[in-house]
């Protein structure tokens, strides 16, 4: 495959992605808004934070290598034995539910169950929801090397949207269920997750007339199960060992992608109604991380792992992939570092509205009215009292989402580019950085609360850019391109930022959260200008950025009507 056409299905991937992610998780976003109505902060502590964080820690663990070492391999591969290893993960993972729930069970704080009743049940449904997802791999895959752009995004948000809908019929209808509810719903969208592909893959492997079943490596349903080939070993050695290398790299990453949680969970350092404050204000944090940056950085991490070849530096490259690689990595940084700063700018002004909107008084209160900016600012800051904790936690991620953006293309690349022999020096940065991360995050709780989780990993996240950017520049150091220029922003477009940054603070001072809805409206208003003029002076200044969107949009939206 051509880096061009890599490039082009990878667009297309992240477009289609983003455009369908965006309608379902405004529905999904309606649904939870209705749920937490009616839930104690409590019980969201448990599932959102204790349950969950089994659930994400057995996947995680079990998954997570796999996916990318057998994402990497060469269309000459065989499908076989790739799929042969990718079944590994079932039986890891009912070893990872087994010692995790005894650990959840024997050692770690459980609830009144007068308070949240059926605590036990939700450990054990949540492990083998895990386990019944991990049975979707192969399926998963085979998609996403084949390029199959809207599968994943509608199977994963019609899962989400039907668990949401059923969460909400019965809490209503049942809430005292306690966390059954929970635990059916989960159990309920990892089987809905795995038949969605089951059912697209049966359907399109029986349909000889299908394109697409041209293009695969395989003919029938049962080639995607496990089975001892006539002649070679049952799995690809060369995957094994690099899925072992990623497996220790993937150990310390879920240390630091969920660190708080683990630090909540072993450590006690919040209560179970703070843990469910800080989690649903996570969640609305990284509601745009995950509608915007994660498509991109799952569609193009497969773009430079198909273009670019491992075990070579920039200069042993074929020119014409490494100059494609180079332009698209530049072009992605200056989309994440705009993203991120229209986020962090607006989002601080916005921070209160949006929560009063989402989870109501629980989340909002406390007035940011105060006569003078600075003092409201350095009240926001320091004087974190229990009433204002919400909407601090929420501007503070808003800053954090900027450094995940960033970090999320730096490492997409950093990740497909690099050598076996380098990922596993990379292992030795992460868990340095891992135990870095449990200690800040531990001591700066006890100082600040919850706020404290997010310097930290503000803290970490900056040292994983430093690392990818350490990486980029020495791969590109020979080369006549330099991808790095992405980060530069002009004087312009930098001053844009800055004013509307000034006027919308001014504005929540003054017009909002509690002069009612009139004075809300008119904020927004003021919001949905400045928006405008910024994105404005951005078209006019970064045209390099609009020319690479132009074209890779418009190969996408084509090869979406061909499909």
């Amino acid at each position: 495959m051509g880096s061009q056409e890599a490039l082009g299905q990878a667009a297309r991937l992240a477009s289609s992605g983003l455009l369908l992610q965006v309608l379902f998780r405004l529905i999904t976003f309606i649904l939870n808004a209705f749920i937490l109505r009616f839930l104690s902060k409590e019980i969201v502590g448990i599932v959102n934070v204790r349950l969950t964080l089994l659930y994400s820690t057995t996947i995680f663990l079990a998954r997570e290598a796999f996916r990318r070492a057998c994402l990497s391999g060469g269309s000459q591969r065989d499908w076989s034995q790739t799929f042969n290893l990718l079944w590994l993960t079932v039986p890891l993972g009912v070893l990872w539910s087994m010692f995790l729930g005894w650990v959840w069970l024997r050692f770690l704080e459980v609830p009144d169950p007068d308070v949240i009743p059926y605590y036990g049940t939700g450990v054990v449904v949540f492990g083998l929801s895990a386990v019944v997802e991990l049975l979707g791999e192969p399926f998963w895959v085979l998609a996403q090397a084949h390029m199959f752009v809207k599968l994943k995004v509608i199977a994963e948000s019609l899962s989400v949207i039907l668990k949401s809908v059923l969460t909400a019929f019965l809490v209503l209808w049942l809430p005292h269920w306690g966390l059954y509810i929970f635990s059916l719903a989960q159990l309920f969208y990892t089987a809905v997750l795995v038949l969605c592909y089951v059912i697209y893959f049966k359907k399109l492997l029986s349909s000889p007339e299908s394109t697409k079943q041209q293009t695969l490596p395989v003919s029938r349903m049962t080639d995607l199960l496990p089975n001892i080939p006539r002649s070679g070993a049952f799995v690809n050695w060369e995957e094994a060992k690099l899925t072992w290398s990623f497996f220790k790299q993937s150990f310390l990453k879920q240390i630091l992608t969920e660190g708080e949680r683990y630090v909540m969970t072993f450590l006690n350092v919040l209560n179970f109604g703070d843990q469910g404050v800080y989690d649903i204000v996570n969640n609305l944090g990284s509601l745009v991380a995950r509608l915007i940056f994660q498509p991109i950085e799952e569609s193009f991490y497969i773009f430079f792992a198909k273009v670019l070849e491992r075990e070579k530096d920039a200069t042993l490259q074929k020119q014409e992939d490494i100059a494609v690689a180079a332009a698209v990595l530049e072009s992605l940084l200056k989309l994440a570092l705009l993203a991120g700063l229209t986020i962090t700018i607006f989002g601080f002004a916005y921070s209160q509205l949006a929560l009063d909107i989402y989870g109501g008084a629980m989340l909002s209160s406390g007035s940011v009215a105060k006569k003078y900016l600075f003092v409201w600012m350095a009240h926001s800051l320091f004087i974190l009292s229990p009433a204002d904790i919400s909407p601090v936690l929420l501007r503070s991620y808003c800053l954090y989402v900027l450094l995940l953006a960033v970090n999320g293309v730096t490492e997409c690349f950093t990740f497909a580019a690099m050598s076996k022999e380098q990922v596993d020096r990379y292992n030795f940065t992460m868990l340095a950085l891992s135990s870095s991360f449990l200690v800040l995050s531990y001591l700066l709780t006890h100082w600040y609360g919850s706020l404290g989780f997010i310097l930290a990993n503000c803290f970490n996240m900056g040292i994983r850019i430093t690392q990818s950017l350490c990486f980029i520049h020495h791969y590109y150091q020979k080369s006549p391109y330099w991808p790095l220029t992405g980060l530069y922003l002009s004087p312009v477009l930098f001053g844009a930022f800055a004013l509307s940054g000034g006027i919308t603070g001014i504005s929540e001072v003054f017009l909002c959260c509690e002069q009612g809805w009139p004075s809300r409206l008119a904020h927004v208003a003021v919001g949905i200008f400045c928006l405008g003029v910024t994105l404005g002076t951005a078209f006019l200044t970064e045209t390099k950025l609009i020319h690479f969107l132009r074209t890779q949009l418009g190969v996408s939206r084509r090869a979406d009507k061909m499909t």
